[in-house]
């Protein structure tokens, strides 16, 4: 892969991440881009503290969200994501 071509993932990457951190972000779940080149966003939950990491990742014919657990979803289910999330960390 190019140099180009990585920048360019990476900010499709990070383009994925804020979608779903505004998401998170309007159900109360405090987040942050974390990792090289904010490639990972950390979400807390307010009341429990508990913390999970997701990545958005490019996998075949398209980019998908992953978190422990076997959490998986593509990006443009992120408010489904979100509502998963905050279930997780309630």
């Amino acid at each position: 892969m190019s140099v180009v071509g990585g920048r360019e993932i990476a900010e499709v990457r990070r383009h994925h991440l804020a979608v779903l951190a505004r998401e998170v972000s309007a159900r109360g779940l405090s987040w942050r881009l974390a990792g090289p080149e904010e490639s990972l966003l950390s979400v807390t939950g307010p009341r429990t503290r508990r913390q999970v990491m997701v990545v958005a990742a490019l996998c075949g014919d398209g980019w998908y969200y992953l978190w422990p657990g076997g959490g998986m979803a593509g990006v443009a289910e992120a408010p489904g994501v979100a509502d998963r999330l905050t279930r997780l960390l309630g």
